[in-house]
């Protein structure tokens, strides 16, 4: 089985270069541009392996989907990385507390995201 990994940000020129990147890597990608939307994508998908997530979006933003996504049974162990352009210890906290695992900051560097992603990522 493939490493599926769902993107959830509202600028599709993020989504488009994380896309890119990742493929590149050999993840297969879903992509929601809310946490409404990836809610919707997490209970279609058949497993998804890590969510990366924006946390200031339209609709539902990033902590409260990580909230929600704590609180189902079939993903509550799924690992969620933000991916922001927020730096607010107070958001990270709050962030680290819903059960994020790592917060990586905008502008995007493809190699950060693939250094911090294998330490979430199951075996």
């Amino acid at each position: 089985m493939n490493t599926t990994i769902l993107v959830v940000d509202d600028s599709s020129s993020l989504q488009a270069l994380v896309k890119m990147s990742l493929n590149r890597a050999g993840f297969d990608l879903l992509e929601a541009p809310d946490g409404r939307q990836a809610l919707s994508e997490l209970d279609q998908a058949a497993k998804v392996h890590l969510v990366v997530s924006d946390v200031n979006m339209p609709t539902m933003d990033g902590i409260t989907c990580l909230q929600e996504v704590k609180q189902h049974p079939r993903h509550r162990f799924t690992p969620v990385v933000m991916l922001t352009t927020e730096d607010s210890g107070s958001r990270m906290a709050q962030a680290r507390s819903a059960g994020a695992k790592a917060w990586l900051t905008k502008p995007f560097n493809p190699p950060m995201l693939l250094d911090a992603a294998p330490r979430v990522w199951p075996n």
